[in-house]
């Protein structure tokens, strides 16, 4: 659950305002981000590279330096080990382009995600060394690499490790290490990315700010998600500048295919259209071809390397797409809906899109998710993502030693492998590991929307703040009791809506994307909305558009407010009851996570006896009696959804497939529950269905259990499928539900208001 707070500080001086000409709202939006002094305005507007800090003060840099210069005196071969993602990428072309420049023997490697992981790879050290390598830079990576570079000292190979990730309980011996969060070192600023760091060691070696290299620096700055403060705001600022004046023909060429402008293009645009296409290649290629990219000094030679990049990226797009949907229909076949956690598992699987489908996943199931897939070596490899209030990080590494063969992570994503026979162990054992608790997320907004001043002018102002990301996030306005004029779904799938908001005799449009759950009966309960500014420029006409980024509902303020609420339409559970009440217990801990419910605020209609409040019927009663016993109660307000059951099918299996089940089972004796989850597909049939056949059939005694294997029984006696008292009790208890799910909305509120116990 997001609970949203407005930014405090104190106002800006008068005479700060008057110096620097600030507008009212750019004056408000510094001072709450702490840019409050003639230094730190001045800072803000003005630093550029040459206000960066004196490289000498990071760690080792003089010793990296004097052995870099050296090895080029001594023509000796220098070998850049990178990364495969966008800010590996970027620093791996900062470090060559330098290093060329110089007039150094130097290549570069970057590892294959398939072949080689993320990382050191002793392997590659072994060839990088054969190959006649006498120093080895690494960039965005090698703190981890203590047997890898081990090595290279064995064979007289000198590593300089330049990374910027956590330190592990043990360093790597390298000849130097020049890292920008080295404990107790002078330099001020401790949260560049790979290429952030590399450009650091770039302006050591050439005694210069080197203008040239910040529009890659930023790029690696903004892909990484690190610092857009302090002198992350300068890499970032000044790179923009130079990427919107920029000659490299790879960038011009990059830019062209995303559709992008030079000198109009912002930090969002390389976040979400620049970086994730240096990203592609690594996810389903090897990222040299991004090196290469970068590097490459003719049009004709981007243009055509930037054709290849933006195939991977569609394909990228479509092989998400498509694992995506696999994964939802291995949810649904397999009856994992009730699940806590998921694992899923195809050998098919692209290795490269894991990550991306497992993100997806999570803000779809609200579950932690792992995603399995298997390499051309037999190995499983996977990628993990999680949910507010559970350490996914915890939580598998009580497993590693017993489950896997690599594991690493942080608290909402990890990367794993281990072998095939262990997948079952993986599901059960997540499974049992789920502690998820509720999380209260505090977010910020700026201030209210001054719709008295909306026109254009208000981007320039807010711009002025930029450019914005990790740690300076873009303002927040809100919207308090917005007046809706209208509304209308947009895109492809209608999952997009557009809002016409009034205030104060000026209006604005708001888009929600992925806001399909906005109805228009929700509509008229958003209490308060909370949103980001943007141009938008359709047909050559700009206006201004607001993004929404968070909503909060309350009951509508009506004259004489309805007792109950048919909500059986909506999906989407809105919040802002006093209490949510489940008929069933299996239901708590899923409900909790799949609508983000505080969980104190959730009860069993059997333990519940306050009064007064507003309360939401979430999941469906089993039979009449225990609707009426609910409704013995007094609410201020009762919202009825019914959103969840515990039904062992929604619907009763066919004869038929009593048929096929019976049939299969005696020509193949022997199998065991978990291996009829494998069954379904051939049978057609989902695992939710088998289950109950095999229920109603041992109830039956059509078959029988042995050694948790099952087998049917010889020579059965005869009996009707309704004379099993399950299959008599489900099919009542569905009818029940379907009646109450179908029920006209009319009938129903008579009924309930009829019922319930007046206050």
């Amino acid at each position: 659950m997001i609970e949203w707070h407005e930014r405090k500080n104190e106002e800006l001086a008068p005479k700060l305002i008057e110096k620097y000409q600030l507008s009212p709202l750019t004056a408000k939006l510094l001072s709450l981000r702490g840019i409050n002094t003639a230094e730190k305005i001045n800072f803000w507007f003005n630093a550029t590279e040459d206000d960066l800090a004196d490289p000498y003060l990071m760690h080792d840099m003089k010793k990296a330096v004097d052995r870099i210069n050296q090895a080029i005196d001594a023509g000796e071969r220098i070998t850049i080990y990178g990364d495969y993602d966008a800010d590996g990428i970027t620093a791996t072309s900062i470090m060559m382009e330098t290093l060329g420049i110089l007039g150094a023997d130097v290549n570069f490697f970057i590892p294959d995600r398939f072949r080689d992981g993320y990382g050191p790879n002793l392997d590659e050290y072994k060839r990088i060394v054969a190959e006649g390598t006498k120093l080895i830079i690494t960039v965005d990576n090698g703190i981890t690499g203590v047997e890898e570079v081990a090595y290279a000292k064995s064979m007289g190979v000198d590593t300089i490790i330049t990374d910027h990730h956590k330190f592990q309980d043990k360093v790597p011996e390298s000849y130097a290490l020049v890292h920008c969060n080295y404990p107790g070192q002078d330099y001020p600023f401790d949260d560049y990315c790979g290429a952030g760091v590399a450009y650091t060691i770039c302006r050591a070696l050439m005694q210069d700010s080197m203008p040239e290299l910040l529009e890659l620096a930023m790029i690696g700055t903004i892909g990484d998600m690190v610092k857009v403060s302090g002198e992350g705001h300068i890499i970032v600022k000044r790179g923009l500048k130079m990427l919107n004046e920029t000659e490299r023909p790879g960038l011009r060429a990059l830019i062209k295919k995303a559709g992008l402008q030079l000198g109009h293009i912002d930090e969002t645009d390389v976040g979400f259209n620049i970086a994730p296409r240096l990203n592609a290649v690594g996810r389903l290629d090897n990222a040299s071809l991004a090196v290469d990219l970068l590097l490459c000094e003719t049009d004709e030679e981007a243009e055509k390397i930037a054709d290849k990049i933006e195939g991977l990226n569609d394909e990228r797009k479509n092989l998400t797409a498509e694992v995506y949907q696999s994964c939802i229909n291995q949810i649904k076949n397999n009856g994992w809906q009730r699940a806590k956690t998921l694992v899923l598992y195809n050998p098919k699987f692209n290795e490269g899109v894991l990550g991306l489908v497992a993100n997806k996943l999570v803000e779809k199931t609200h579950k932690p998710t792992i995603v399995l897939t298997k390499n051309e070596e037999g190995i499983i490899k996977g990628s993990g993502r999680s949910v507010d209030g559970f350490n996914l990080f915890n939580a598998l590494e009580l497993l590693k030693d017993k489950l896997f063969l690599k594991f690493g992570g942080h608290d909402f994503a990890c990367g794993l492998s281990m072998t095939e026979s262990k997948i079952s162990s993986l599901r059960k054992s997540f499974e049992d590991s789920f502690t998820g608790t509720f999380n209260q997320n505090i977010r910020y907004y700026d201030c209210e929307l001054p719709f008295s001043h909306l026109d254009l002018q208000i981007i320039a102002d807010i711009k002025q703040v930029g450019p914005f990301g990790t740690d300076n996030v873009k303002p927040i306005f809100s919207i308090t009791h917005p007046k809706i004029n209208s509304c209308f779904y947009m895109g492809k799938d209608k999952n997009h809506i557009k809002l016409s908001i009034s205030k104060d005799h000026n209006k604005v449009d708001v888009v929600g994307f992925n806001k399909k759950f906005l109805t228009k009966i929700l509509l008229p309960y958003i209490d308060q909305l909370f949103i980001e500014l943007q141009e938008n420029c359709f047909r050559n006409q700009i206006k201004l558009q607001g993004i929404i980024k968070g909503i909060i509902f309350a009951a509508p303020k009506l004259a004489v407010p309805e007792p109950v609420v048919d909500l059986r339409n909506e999906k989407y559970v809105m919040g802002f009851a006093d209490r949510y009440l489940l008929f069933d217990k299996r239901n708590k801990n899923y409900a909790s996570s799949l609508f983000d419910i505080d969980p104190t605020k959730i009860t069993l209609v059997n333990d519940y006896d306050n009064e007064g409040e507003v309360a939401v019927f979430l999941d469906v009663p089993h039979n009449q009696k225990e609707l009426n016993f609910a409704l013995n109660n007094s609410y201020e307000q009762l919202y009825l959804h019914f959103l969840m059951d515990q039904l062992p099918v929604q619907h009763l299996p066919l004869k038929s497939d009593f048929e096929i089940l019976l049939k299969y089972i005696y020509s193949h004796p022997g199998l065991t529950l978990q291996d009829y989850r494998k069954v379904g597909k051939f049978i057609k049939l989902s695992y939710d269905n088998i289950l109950f056949i095999l229920r109603v059939f041992f109830e039956l005694n059509f078959i029988q259990l042995e050694d948790d294997k099952i087998f049917g029984v010889n020579n059965p006696v005869k009996n009707k499928l309704t004379n099993s008292k399950y299959f008599q009790a489900t099919k009542s208890q569905i009818s029940f539900v379907n009646e109450l799910r179908q029920m006209p909305s009319q009938k129903l509120l008579m009924y309930v208001n009829g019922q319930l116990k007046q206050h």
